[in-house]
């Protein structure tokens, strides 16, 4: 299952943290926090896992994106200020299925960024330039190399960036997978609870439940994607999460052929192949947000743009011409949240004490990474590693009271 309903007889009216999102990262964050001994409740207003964090195709991609590389060298170089994140998150996911028990489809056989013209190969050394400068191993293959290692990549791919430890996780087993394992730890999970309210209370937070029902909770979590910006509008605080649309493909199955993660420095492209043989396709490709009287409407599926299915097929095929004869099953749009910086936004929200978000940037990647650095912000340990560039208070001028 994508999906799945939780919840408990009785929902707390105090609760140490509340986490308001049942996705990945929501789930992750309850988990680490119900381990440490904190009373936890999260709640989530559809079924656990039913957006982003189960919507797209579990890439483990620690390179930076084309999206982070495509508007030229001063962004790519914002973009790499996040690459201990991705540190960081290849170890969590190395061992993050000993951890909770669980197997969650990690596979990590390295991943290909490839190129297709001598301009798309210099963006590459740029990008790897970055990456290596910060840590993150990746190498320069000219296109012999990558035909020894990757032979079912076209005639037209002349070179590739490689990461050894990029891979691919099942977005359908990762976020259940935390929750059951916070339950057991004690925590309460209830979905179909979402929040229509909430406001400073004292040196705590009074949340409103869509139920009529209410909680006091100590701390609490913002966890929601691509809602997590309305969700803190309720408690008085404007931050830049944009809503993005984006589009995905699944083909039939088919023999094993792509062994690794193939992403594209030139073409919005990501591939991969299931354990069952399907070949995913997406690469951030639009879909066009909904809209109920000129506003954005999170709650409907965003629009599939033909256009958008076409360039991404033929992408697919140029990169890995065995794709072009499989008949596409299936193809889906979801929404995820993007930060005006690039910059993804981990921290205690400006001018609310207590209130903690996690959103933006590679969030199923990072889900991990963005959890532990918000627990360990909640429970008062010192931080892994410097956190101060990805913090909410360099938005806090768009705040005012």
């Amino acid at each position: 299952m994508i999906a799945a309903e939780f919840s408990v007889k009785d929902r707390p009216d105090r609760i140490a943290t509340l986490v308001v999102g049942g996705g990945l990262l929501g789930c992750a964050v309850a988990y680490l926090l119900a381990a440490a001994g904190t009373q936890v409740l999260l709640v989530e207003k559809n079924q656990l896992n039913a957006q982003a964090s189960g919507q797209n195709a579990g890439s483990l991609h620690f390179q930076l994106e084309y999206r982070m590389i495509e508007n030229g060298e001063s962004a790519a170089r914002k973009a790499a200020e996040a690459i201990p994140l991705h540190l960081d998150a290849q170890r969590s996911w190395s061992w993050l299925e000993t951890e909770l028990g669980a197997d969650l489809g990690v596979v990590q056989h390295g991943g290909f960024m490839v190129a297709e013209t001598a301009e798309q190969v210099e963006r590459l050394a740029r990008k790897i330039a970055l990456e290596q400068a910060a840590g993150l191993q990746t190498e320069l293959l000219d296109r012999a190399a990558v035909r020894a290692r990757a032979p079912y990549l076209g005639e037209a791919v002349i070179a590739a960036a490689f990461c050894a430890a990029e891979g691919k996780a099942d977005p359908r087993r990762c976020a259940l997978a935390y929750a059951r394992a916070a339950m057991r730890l004690g925590a309460q999970v209830h979905s179909r609870t979402g929040v229509q309210a909430m406001r400073r209370n004292g040196r705590g937070w009074h949340v409103a439940f869509d139920d009529g029902g209410v909680c006091q909770a100590e701390h609490v979590v913002i966890a929601a994607g691509a809602w997590s910006g309305r969700l803190a509008q309720m408690a008085g605080v404007v931050l830049p999460v944009s809503p993005v649309a984006l589009t995905m493909a699944a083909t039939a199955r088919t023999a094993p052929l792509i062994e690794h993660l193939v992403q594209h420095a030139g073409r919005r492209l990501s591939m991969k192949q299931t354990p069952e043989g399907n070949v995913l396709i997406g690469g951030g490709w639009p879909a066009a947000l909904r809209q109920s009287r000129g506003l954005v409407d999170l709650d409907r599926r965003p629009e599939l743009l033909l256009p958008s299915l076409a360039g991404n097929m033929a992408a697919a095929a140029a990169v890995v011409p065995a794709v072009a004869h499989l008949p596409v099953l299936r193809v889906w749009t979801g929404t995820t949240a993007l930060i005006a910086d690039q910059l993804p936004l981990i921290g205690e929200v400006p001018k609310a004490a207590g209130l903690f978000i996690a959103t933006g940037g590679s969030a199923f990647t990072l889900g991990p990474t963005y959890a532990r650095i918000l627990a360990d912000k909640i429970l008062g340990r010192p931080e892994a590693f410097d956190v101060r560039a990805y913090d909410p208070q360099r938005f806090g001028s768009l705040t005012l009271a």
